[in-house]
C-alpha cells in the first residue's frame, strides 16, 4: 500500500490541490464515507420485522431423570436423555488434542419433543424403550409413540410417528428448545455469533449482548433457528408450518424455542413429525449441501460486508489447497494470481507516478508563480496535468483496490473451519496470529523496503506540506507491523508476499517504461 503515497504520487498532488481550491464539496472520501455511514444507519432500521420484550424472567431448569444413552456415527457421538440431545461430539475437529465438544455445558441441551391436551406425551423424565433401533413409549390412552434417530454426517434427524389407536381425534403438537451457555471468542465482534433465526425468508442475527437485553419472538410459515459461534453452529428445524418462535436469554443460559401448531390425528391413523438438527462446522459446501432440511442455513456464513470479495478468494484458497495440500502455499499462490490480475492497474499507476515526477519543476513553478490566486492556481494545476495525461487520483487506484481486499481476506480467514488448524512452517494454525512474530516483522521490512525504493531518488526537502507528509510515511512500516503483530498470520503472510511481488513488479515496470 505504501508504495502509492509517496512525496511526488498523485495522491500527494491531489491533496494539494484540495489545500489550495476552494472547499466547494466534500470529495471522493467524503462521498465514500458517507456511503458507508448510511449502509450502517440502514443497517439498523431495515431488519427483518420481529417483535421484542425486556427480558424480566427467571427460570431453573429440571434435570432429566431418564436413563441417559450414547448413539455415535462416523462424524458425530452425542448423548441422548429422555427428550434431550447433549454432549455432541465433532470427531473431524479439534481443540488442542480434544475433540471439540458442542452443548458440553451442565444444562445444555436440545430437546426436541410432543405436547397434547388430550393424551399423556414423553416428558424430560420418560424413558422410552429400543426395539429394533427405534424408541417406544405407550401412552395411558392407546396412543403408542415410535421414535426414530438417524444421523447422516452432521444432520440428525428425529422422526416422530404417533400412531392413535384409540377411538377419538387427538391432537398433537411438536416443539423444539435448544438451551446452551454464552460463547466467548477473540472475534465476537467480527463474526457474526449469537442467536440466528430464518423466518419468512430472512435471516436474523441476534448477538449475545442483545440477548442479555431483549426477549425476541417470530412467526413463519417455515422457518429454522438456533446459535452460532466462529467456526461451529447448532440449528435446527422442525418439517411443519405455522411456527411461533422465540429467542431469550434466561438467568445464566440462552433459549432458542420453536412451537407448531397442533396436527390433528384421526382415530386408527397415524402421523410423522420430522425435526432436523445441525451441529457442526459452519464450512459453505457443507451447509449448502443440507439447507433443503433445515431452511436458511447455506446463507448463515458471514461473509461480511465485501462478500462478493471473500467468497471467491475462500474458495480459491479451498480449490489450491486441493491442489497443494497447504494452506500457507495456497494463500501465496493465491496472492500471486491477485497481484497478476492486478498488473495493468498497477503498471498505469506506475507510469502515472512516473509522469508526476518529470511534473515537478513545472508544477513547482506554477504553485509559486500563482500562490496568491488559488482560484487560478487550481486552473493551471490542472492544465499541467491535462498535458501530461495523467490524473491525480491514478496512483491512488490499486491503494483503494486493496482495502476490500483486505478486509475481505480477514473475514475470509477468520470464519475458515480448515484455517483454524492449518500449518506452515513454524505457523501452526494461520487463522491466529504468529507466535514468534516473525511474518509482521518481515512484512514490515518489505513494505520499508518498498518504499524506500518508491521514494529514494525522488525525496523531498524542505517543511513544505509533501516533505510533512512523506516523513510521516516513514513511520507507517513500523505502525503497521504492529498493528499486524496480532492479526491471523494467513493475512499476514498474504500481505508479505504481496510487497514482495511488488517489489518486483516495481523493478520491471520501471525497466520496461525506461
Amino acid at each position: 500500500m505504501v508504495q502509492y503515497l509517496n512525496n511526488n504520487s498523485g495522491f500527494n498532488q491531489w491533496n494539494s490541490m484540495q489545500q489550495n481550491k476552494p472547499k466547494k464539496s466534500m470529495g471522493i472520501f467524503g462521498w465514500i464515507l458517507t456511503f458507508l455511514l448510511a449502509w450502517w444507519v440502514s443497517g439498523l432500521f431495515f431488519q427483518p420485522s420481529k417483535k421484542t420484550e425486556e427480558n424480566t424472567q427467571t427460570i431453573t431448569i429440571e434435570n432429566s431423570k431418564a436413563v441417559k444413552k450414547n448413539i455415535d456415527s462416523d462424524k458425530i457421538s452425542m448423548d441422548i436423555q429422555g427428550l434431550r440431545l447433549s454432549d455432541i461430539k465433532l470427531k473431524e475437529h479439534y481443540n488442542a488434542s480434544e475433540n471439540v465438544v458442542l452443548l458440553d455445558k451442565e444444562n445444555d441441551f436440545i430437546e426436541v419433543g410432543l405436547m397434547s391436551p388430550d393424551v399423556k406425551t414423553p416428558n424430560i423424565n420418560s424413558n422410552w424403550e429400543l426395539k429394533n433401533n427405534s424408541w417406544h413409549f405407550n401412552s395411558d390412552s392407546n396412543i403408542h409413540f415410535v421414535r426414530d434417530i438417524t444421523i447422516d454426517g452432521y444432520i440428525i434427524k428425529i422422526s416422530d410417528t404417533i400412531k392413535n389407536n384409540s377411538a377419538k381425534e387427538i391432537s398433537v403438537s411438536p416443539y423444539v428448545q435448544i438451551a446452551r451457555s454464552g460463547a466467548d471468542s477473540a472475534y465476537s465482534s467480527v463474526v457474526e455469533t449469537g442467536g440466528v433465526v430464518y423466518a419468512n425468508s430472512d435471516l436474523d442475527y441476534i448477538n449475545w449482548k442483545n440477548l442479555d437485553k431483549k426477549s425476541y419472538a417470530y412467526s413463519s410459515v417455515r422457518a429454522s433457528l438456533g446459535f452460532a459461534e466462529q467456526y461451529w453452529e447448532t440449528m435446527v428445524a422442525i418439517d411443519a408450518n405455522d411456527q411461533t418462535i422465540s429467542m431469550k436469554k434466561i438467568g445464566d443460559k440462552y433459549f432458542a424455542n420453536a412451537n407448531v401448531s397442533p396436527v390433528k390425528i384421526m382415530p386408527k391413523t397415524s402421523a410423522v413429525i420430522d425435526t432436523f438438527v445441525f451441529a457442526g462446522p459452519r464450512e459453505s459446501v457443507l451447509l449448502d449441501s443440507v439447507s433443503n432440511r433445515i431452511p436458511g442455513i447455506n446463507k448463515t456464513m458471514d461473509y461480511g460486508w465485501f462478500w462478493f470479495f471473500a467468497q471467491p478468494m475462500l474458495w480459491t484458497i479451498n480449490w489450491l489447497y486441493d491442489f497443494v495440500g497447504n494452506y500457507g502455499v495456497a494463500i501465496i499462490l493465491m496472492t500471486l494470481i491477485l497481484r497478476l490480475l492486478m498488473w495493468p492497474l498497477t503498471r498505469k499507476s506506475f507510469a502515472s507516478t512516473m509522469a508526476m515526477q518529470k511534473m515537478q519543476p513545472e508544477l513547482q513553478r506554477v504553485q509559486k508563480l500563482y500562490a496568491n490566486d488559488k482560484v487560478r492556481l487550481q486552473m493551471e494545476i490542472m492544465k499541467v496535468y491535462q498535458t501530461h495525461k495523467t490524473s491525480p487520483m491514478s496512483g491512488c487506484l490499486p491503494m483503494l483496490i486493496q482495502i476490500p481486499i483486505f478486509f475481505a481476506l480477514y473475514k475470509a480467514l477468520i470464519i475458515s473451519v480448515p484455517m483454524r488448524s492449518a500449518h506452515f512452517l513454524w505457523i501452526s494454525d494461520l487463522a491466529a496470529k504468529d507466535p514468534y512474530f516473525i511474518l509482521p516483522i518481515l512484512m514490515g521490512i518489505t513494505m520499508w523496503l518498498q518504499q524506500y525504493l518508491q521514494t529514494a531518488k525522488n525525496s523531498t526537502q524542505g517543511n513544505d506540506a509533501m516533505a510533512s507528509t512523506q516523513r510521516v510515511m516513514k513511520w507507517m512500516p513500523i505502525l503497521f507491523t504492529i498493528m499486524f503483530a496480532w492479526m491471523p498470520a494467513g493475512l499476514v503472510l498474504y500481505w508479505t508476499i504481496s510487497n514482495v511481488f511488488g517489489i518486483l513488479q516495481m523493478y520491471i515496470i520501471r525497466k520496461t517504461l525506461k
